[in-house]
């Protein structure tokens, strides 16, 4: 197919460039805010070929193209320069709780980080080993470059946070690195150091500047990100077009680098230090108190967020102090508690399925992975849970007591325990080791003779029966789709959306959900995850293409009550959790909560054999592939 002739032709047929206020796509549509509906043509549209449907509903000309979308969508946006930032992007209204905000803010600013974090980690923690063993003299050139390697992903952390920030914030984010590269400059560096060392000061234009040294600092350039989002906008306004891209990043650099030096720096760095300080009293005084604390709740906070807020706090800790007691210690022996809850379930489950993936789940769990063995095991079952939070808590309570705190900012696993290896010795390590095996066997016997409710997720008798009719010439897993969301199943007939209740997609089932979480249907590949995060395509190992919509013309939400735990192209289990979502939210804000789950290459299978009109839940049978 020629994306940019078919791109072409229906820009053209909606009117031209010059009546589409706005567009995007979801995972089959191009949807349109025009000008003026009356001037499209959609009967020329509808006779398009690569056109499957048009509909006007919801305040959006959609132009239903298929899963190619965002092929054309590209192609779309060169043509009218849709893309442009400068044509104003339309950013809906966010009408969460400022908490929602702040966790929002917190977690998209820190998550596209992590692997920067992990990876300068784990080479800290490999100098860490180097020299607790005297592996190579301090003078080896060796050792010198994997420190300074290890080292630099840390020094210029506030040009590396100005790039996320910027994201978040939606501005310039080269610009926004240029503010990270002035806190770092050598020559600021040095003028502050000379200053310190003289007792002095120096000033801009008569106004003092801050004696701050920014190196591996966290919250400076957070603020200053998010002043630039005011000063951006409001320069852009009003520099005339005709020398706007010449004179509006002049501005932009010139005023939010100088009330950063001034005003906003300081202001970071000594919020940074107060609230290591807060942290330091604490350890001083009820130093068991923290990490008990966060052993035992980490699995909560990772369900609504939160967790993200403790990985700034101990990044924070180690910026200020090269110390993390904070989050590293109590996440790490949470997620081995969890792994520990996960395994004592595989050891006590009768049935097949849930043992191995409650083994496979927890082993994941104690290299730091949690999200499979919480989803799919622990909180399924609740007493797992229990026994988890029960393990984190007396892990944590033990490093509490000891004063064990991590030298580097590495993701909370058995991997992570070389990070535990200090500048004094062998100590806070072997503490650490004896930390998470209590946590481990404590989680683990708890949870095992708790034990679990199988009863409550087994099948009901009569849907056995048909679900055994329907897969009875099963070849294979590849051949079954298992249901993603618990729920009733319905047919696709009884969704409000021409597209899916006509099979425009392609074949399959609905189910309408009783909880807002989707686990993988089947192994296979995440192919497309939208940016508004309602809908997942998945292909299967079989070659099965799978597009699972959480919700009828959810795109509208931007996002908001949506949380994905995958990302594009990476590969997946059975039974790996995929997506979070609000219910009441998403209805409260208008919309259906209805799921397709739809087999949009049908036309490769001589038949589609769905079971419907049942609860289903997560894991049971679904569709049956010939």
């Amino acid at each position: 197919m020629d994306f940019k002739n078919l791109a072409s032709a229906i820009l053209e047929k909606v009117g031209g460039k010059e009546n589409v206020k706005y567009v995007t796509h979801c995972y089959t549509r191009l949807r349109f805010n025009l000008n003026d509906d009356s001037k499209a043509d959609t009967n020329g549209l509808e006779s398009t070929e690569g056109v499957v449907g048009v509909a006007n509903k919801g305040g959006q000309y959609q132009v239903i193209v298929g899963t190619d979308v965002d092929s054309i969508y590209k192609e779309l946006a060169k043509l009218g320069n849709f893309d442009n930032d400068s044509d104003g992007n339309k950013v809906k209204e966010d009408n969460r709780g400022k908490i929602s905000k702040v966790i929002d803010i917190i977690a998209g600013i820190f998550t596209p980080i992590i692997p920067v974090l992990a990876g300068a980690g784990m080479l800290k923690a490999v100098v860490a080993i180097i020299n607790g063993f005297s592996l190579l003299s301090s003078e080896s050139t060796i050792l010198q470059i994997l420190t300074f390697m290890g080292d630099a992903g840390f020094y210029f952390l506030p040009i590396i946070l100005a790039v996320s920030a910027a994201k978040k914030f939606q501005v310039n984010q080269y610009i926004a690195m240029v503010i990270g590269g002035i806190l770092l400059h050598p020559s600021f560096i040095s003028m502050v150091k000379i200053a310190q060392d003289n007792g002095e000061g120096f000033d801009f234009l008569g106004v003092p500047i801050g004696l701050v040294s920014y190196s591996s600092t966290v919250i400076p350039i957070i603020l200053a990100i998010w002043f630039m989002s005011y000063v951006e906008p409001f320069v852009n306004k009003i520099i005339p077009k005709s020398i706007r891209i010449i004179v509006a990043p002049l501005f932009t650099i010139f005023i939010v680098a100088i009330v950063t030096l001034i005003v906003l720096g300081p202001l970071g760095n000594y919020l940074g230090i107060g609230l290591a300080q807060i942290f330091t009293f604490l350890n001083a005084k009820v130093s068991w108190l923290v990490p008990t604390l966060v052993g035992a709740a980490t699995p909560l906070l990772v369900m609504v967020g939160m967790h993200y807020g403790l990985i700034s706090i101990g990044i924070n800790e180690l910026a200020t102090k090269g110390f993390d007691p904070v989050a590293g210690p109590g996440m790490l022996v949470s997620n081995i508690a969890q792994g520990g809850a996960g395994i004592a379930v595989g050891f006590r489950a009768k049935n097949k399925e849930l043992k191995a993936l409650a083994s496979s789940a927890g082993i994941t769990a104690l290299l730091g992975i949690t999200e499979p063995v919480l989803y799919g095991v622990n909180l399924r079952y609740k007493r797992p849970l229990i026994a988890a939070m029960i393990g984190g808590g007396a892990g944590g309570l033990f490093l509490g007591i000891m004063g064990v705190g991590r030298f580097a900012q590495v993701p909370p696993g058995i991997l992570a325990l070389p990070s535990y290896i200090g500048p004094d010795g062998f100590s806070v390590f072997i503490y650490a080791i004896i930390g998470i095996v209590i946590a481990f066997v404590v989680s683990f016997v708890v949870a095992y003779f708790l034990g679990i409710k199988e009863e409550t997720e087994q099948l009901s008798e009569s849907i056995q029966e048909e679900t055994e009719t329907v897969l009875k010439e099963k070849d294979s897993d590849d051949n079954v789709i298992y249901a993603p969301i618990k729920g009733k199943s319905v047919e696709l007939k009884e969704v409000n959306d021409g597209v899916f209740s006509q099979e425009v997609l392609g074949k399959g089932v609905a189910i309408i959900p009783g909880e807002g979480k989707v686990f993988a249907p089947i192994d296979g590949t995440v192919t497309a995850l939208l940016d508004s995060h309602h809908a997942i395509g998945i292909t299967s190992a079989g070659g099965a293409e799978i597009l699972i919509h959480v919700g009828i013309d959810t795109v509208q939400l931007d996002g908001q009550h949506y949380a994905p735990k995958v990302t594009k192209g990476q590969t997946i289990k059975k039974g790996d959790l995929l997506l979070e979502f609000d219910i009441n939210a998403i209805k409260q804000e208008g919309y259906e909560v209805i799921t397709p789950i739809v087999i949009t290459n049908s036309n490769d299978y001589a038949d589609v054999l769905s079971i419907t009109e049942k609860n289903v839940n997560v894991g049971e049978a679904l569709i049956k592939l010939p």
